[in-house]
């Protein structure tokens, strides 16, 4: 049964919200929001299913949250946005500034007005009032191994990050977070200690090829049927990890060797547990981060990456050199699942089928960041 979606995209220069009808054939759109803002992310409370946040950064003013009740129309900034402690004045450790916020995340459902952010540098910051103010997470950003998971001189061409932050649905003292640097780790004291979760990740930049931590975490997501599970995109492939297993397993061997298993962003079946999709983009030689030559195509597994599925329909067959950012390919609800991903190119490309066939709804975006699902 089909349900009527809302897509909330963010963009290097502000961020829009499309809405569709209850079939996800037409769409309406609000926007620009905060033209010119450079917007991360723009993420739907699902507690309460009106409370908007966005992570922002407003040219000179620098990065903050801005927060909205009424679907978007009006907003009001944080109090106190994330921001790192002062560094101790006898230089034992590097000062350290946040530049952006990357990643929002509502907090368990057993926790109202909670919400988690994940920064650049890599940082974890609680709000516990709905996103007005910011609190430092000690148990990580000043773990005593903090620049060894964190190092300055790591990162990405945006900047180190603290990329991802899962929660599980089951207890809301259990939490994993990913990172460009360091890899995944896990709490199960809600952040108050955090251990590596990383044994059979390959990083191959490293002298080590298997380290404890330095992996390059691209994209976690638990299985939200099976919560054990957790998929992972990583900057060396795709894995899968079954708890309480500590080994992560590549099943992006499977991939075809010709399209490989390099991506941003792996995409779980809200409905069934050995169903994903990930779209591949070209890792080799100096990383291109496009289409795989110039063909873009999702590749489903249903059988938990035993094998995968190439779905293209709707794409171009050639010259379509996409890149598609870490947050910018999602997933509704509904049923027939419907797939969306937005491209640097500012196009907005969605499946009403599961990955079956693809069509444009959005062009001329400026370039897309993020593009979130959410009930409408």
């Amino acid at each position: 049964m089909s349900a009527a979606v809302q897509l909330l995209v963010g963009t290097r220069k502000g961020a829009w919200i499309y809405r569709s009808d209850a079939e996800r054939k037409t769409w309406s759109v609000q926007g620009p929001i905060f033209l010119g803002h450079i917007v991360n992310h723009l993420v739907l409370d699902p507690r309460d299913g009106k409370t908007l946040l966005m992570a922002a950064s407003t040219g000179h003013l620098g990065p903050t949250i801005f927060r909205s009740t009424d679907g978007g129309e009006t907003w009001a900034e944080a109090q106190q946005p994330p921001a790192f402690p002062k560094a101790p004045t006898n230089g034992e450790a590097p000062a350290r500034a946040v530049d952006h916020s990357f990643w929002l995340e509502p907090g368990h459902a057993s926790e109202p007005g909670v919400w988690w952010a994940g920064t650049s540098p890599p940082g974890l910051f609680r709000s516990a009032d709905g996103g007005a103010t910011w609190d430092s997470v000690a148990g990580f950003n000043d773990h005593p191994m903090y620049w060894n998971w964190c190092p300055a001189d790591g990162g990405t061409p945006d900047g180190a990050l603290l990329n991802q932050i899962q929660i599980d649905p089951r207890d809301a003292a259990h939490m994993y977070i990913a990172t460009s640097t360091g890899g995944v780790f896990e709490s199960r004291d809600q952040g108050a200690s955090w251990a590596p979760l990383n044994q059979g990740v390959e990083a191959n930049f490293m002298p080590d090829p298997y380290p404890e931590y330095g992996q390059d975490a691209h994209y976690i997501a638990l299985a939200p049927t099976m919560p054990d599970r957790i998929w992972q995109q990583n900057h060396c492939g795709i894995y899968r990890l079954d708890r309480p297993g500590e080994r992560w397993n590549r099943i992006g061997q499977a991939m075809p060797a010709e399209i490989g298993d390099i991506g941003f962003t792996i995409i779980p079946h809200p409905r069934e547990a050995d169903t994903a999709w990930v779209f591949p983009m070209d890792g080799t030689e100096v990383w291109p981060r496009t289409s795989p030559g110039g063909k873009p195509a999702v590749y489903r597994t249903r059988d938990a990456g035993a094998n995968w599925e190439r779905q293209d329909a709707g794409f171009p067959t050639q010259q379509g050199w996409f890149t598609v950012k870490r947050q910018a390919f999602c997933a509704d609800q509904a049923a027939p699942l419907g797939l969306y991903l937005g491209a640097t190119n500012g196009e907005v490309w969605m499946s009403d089928d599961e990955g079956g066939s693809w069509r444009t709804i959005a062009q001329h975006l400026p370039e897309i960041y993020s593009v979130v699902a959410a009930p409408l």
